[in-house]
């Protein structure tokens, strides 16, 4: 997965569970009209463009009483969710009420870390190059009021404590509670720091990445899904027994929710308005994790759901996107890596990862539509990324090589097409070039599918799209002989012509 997952990993290791304030739009649209502690606090006839934090109001506290309440509320909350995960209460949870302050200084704190600061800084630049991020986006700063913003609830594993927050109305802050309280019985079952890092692989400190290494770049992804998939099932359940309901007898109310998570609230300004790759990603446990707990739930019983997630957890993006892939044991052939010392001689590495099925819908997303990303991201098969820099030129743009796999041809010259028509959006003085080298072709029409190999020259350099058979090759600001080499070894020669 593209390396931001690096800071969300360890922001979400530290807290073990974030539940952010998009998420109490789901909680809006359960229960009716009320809206987060902010809005309500809104004078009326305000509008989703509110006066600068400076001049705002003072955010309204909750009461010593209702905080009382709350502590108290804690125990029988956990036996709901207990009931529900068939996860046994095996010791009290401690608990506490934090502030807004608080939280927010600790989040920075692991932000501002120079192992994470340094990775999210390289994270950045791949995404820019990718176009998933504008050029001028500020990730780092971006994150920090993100976390300001959206901090709504956590249960930190270290301590063993449940954080109630001082500034969410104990209404809404009781169904947050059921979410952090599976979360402590996860950790008492599972031990869920550990469990988080088993498997995972970091190849930043992989010297050869092998094409095992490239399958596990995914796992945390997975697990997290796992983790805050099953506590948005107790989630969904707390607020709908009164009424006598859970997600299994109203489904509609899963579609509703994950849709409703992409869209955010008129007090979430920061979230409505990130890039899709990050609303993508920021969500993708919270969104995908129900759908999928939600599938094993329906198969299979709440044993497979939750205990068995745990012992048997999935291991790519694509098996969360698609729970039969994960039900079915589905193994992907490994994808051929090149031989990094040999085929980039004149580069060093910057960055590497796998392109996933998520990362590919979200590519899709960004670069055609959602619709067609849903029609054609489940025919991923297979992909990952090498980023390097030109030795001795720190200056010099980035490049790239992207490999992908697909069930078909067809599958693989229709991702190829898409691709090659945001080059215009990514570059500068994007033009086609004939193989022969000897004249300039008109710029990429709008066409349905690519095949075959294609140059185009920008200001960054040649960007090389060779597609054959179900195997998509791109090369981006990398020298001629080095993409040669790369396309001879992981392609092969050119099929001969007719």
């Amino acid at each position: 997965m593209i390396d931001v997952k690096q800071f969300y990993r360890r922001w979400y290791q530290g807290l073990c569970s974030v539940v952010l304030s998009f998420l109490l739009a789901v909680l809006v649209l359960l229960s009716g009209p009320a809206t987060p502690t902010q809005a309500q606090d809104a004078p009326a006839g305000s509008t989703a463009s509110q006066p600068s934090p400076e001049a705002a109001p003072p955010e309204k506290k909750i009461s010593p009483r209702e905080a009382e309440q709350l502590f108290r509320d804690v125990d029988s909350i956990l036996k709901f969710a207990s009931q529900e995960t068939e996860l046994p209460v095996k010791q009290e949870v401690k608990r506490r009420l934090a502030t807004r302050e608080e939280v927010v200084s600790y989040l920075e704190k692991n932000l501002a870390e120079d192992k994470d600061a340094e990775r999210l800084r390289r994270s950045e630049r791949v995404l820019k190059k990718f176009g998933l991020l504008p050029a001028d986006f500020d990730l780092s700063g971006f994150l920090v009021k993100l976390l300001r913003e959206q901090v709504a609830g956590y249960y930190d594993p270290k301590s063993k404590t449940v954080n109630l927050l001082d500034w969410i109305s104990p209404d809404q802050q009781r169904p947050v509670m059921a979410h952090e309280l599976t979360h402590a019985l996860q950790d008492q079952s599972f031990g869920l720091e550990k469990w988080m890092k088993r498997g995972d692989v970091d190849l930043d400190r992989v010297k050869n990445p092998t094409p095992e290494d490239i399958e596990r770049d995914e796992v945390s992804e997975a697990r997290q899904a796992v983790v805050e998939g099953q506590a948005m099932v107790v989630l969904v359940d707390y607020m709908l027994a009164p009424l006598g309901k859970s997600l299994l007898s109203s489904p509609q109310i899963a579609a509703a929710m994950t849709q409703g998570m992409l869209v955010g609230t008129s007090d979430s300004p920061e979230f409505q308005n990130a890039p899709i790759f990050l609303k993508e990603s920021l969500t993708f446990p919270y969104r995908y994790g129900l759908d999928f707990e939600a599938e094993l739930l329906r198969r299979g019983d709440r044993q497979k759901a939750f205990a068995g997630a745990f012992t048997n957890p999935p291991q790519t993006s694509r098996q969360i996107m698609e729970p039969a892939t994960y039900l079915s044991g589905e193994r992907l052939q490994a994808m051929r890596l090149p031989d990094y010392k040999q085929d980039f001689q004149n580069y060093e590495r910057f960055d590497i990862g796998a392109m996933g099925e998520f990362d590919v819908a979200i590519l899709l997303d960004q670069y055609a539509n959602t619709e067609t990303s849903h029609a054609l991201y489940p025919h991923w098969r297979g992909g990952y990324y090498y980023a390097v820099q030109p030795k001795g030129d720190a200056a010099a743009p980035l490049a790239l090589l992207y490999l992908s796999r697909w069930s078909d041809g067809e599958s693989a010259a229709r991702f190829a097409a898409i691709y090659a028509q945001q080059l215009p959006v990514r570059y500068q003085q994007v033009h086609e070039a004939a193989e022969d080298g000897q004249s300039s072709l008109p710029n990429l029409p709008n066409r349905e599918t690519l095949t075959g190999r294609h140059t185009w020259q920008t200001a960054q350099g040649p960007v090389v799209i060779r597609v054959q058979q179900e195997m998509v090759l791109v090369t981006e600001s990398l020298d001629p002989s080095t993409t040669g080499r790369l396309e001879q070894e992981l392609l092969g020669p050119p099929p001969a012509g007719p």
